[in-house]
């Protein structure tokens, strides 16, 4: 998954990152700032993917960590973020809550762990995109 984020991140096509959820998939993204939202289906899905890529210019990296699994159908994986936003490097880190179904990731719930910070990056004045949920 975060291979084919990462390429679509950089400007690649989108097609390998939408085989890796289903139709119906649920992200959640909690804040005030320019990305924060429900978002349910595919195409809301790959629309806030497609605007964290877009606000940071194709310069967003993630950089995976620690995963965590037990023996269900959720996984955590710690993973630090990269972009240059408002001409400036910034770094982040978040834990990615995933539900997964027949193999697929079913739904996400990102959970910065500077939840001020990630708002002040990812700041509210970003130019509108689409409505969330969308």
């Amino acid at each position: 998954m975060h291979e084919a984020q990462g390429a679509f991140y950089a400007g690649g096509s989108e097609d390998a990152l939408r085989a890796e959820l289903p139709g119906d998939v649920i992200w959640h993204v909690p804040g005030r700032n320019a990305i924060a939202g429900h978002y349910e289906g595919i195409e809301a899905v790959m629309g806030y993917f497609a605007r964290r890529r877009d606000l940071a210019s194709r310069t967003f990296r993630l950089h995976p960590g620690e995963v965590l699994i037990g023996d269900r159908d959720h996984v955590a994986v710690l993973t630090d973020g990269t972009a240059v936003l408002g001409g400036e490097e910034r770094r982040w880190s978040t834990v990615g809550l995933y539900r997964f179904r027949s193999g697929r990731i079913a739904e996400c719930w990102l959970l910065p762990l500077d939840p001020e910070e990630f708002d002040r990056i990812w700041r509210s004045d970003a130019p509108p995109g689409p409505a969330l949920g969308s």
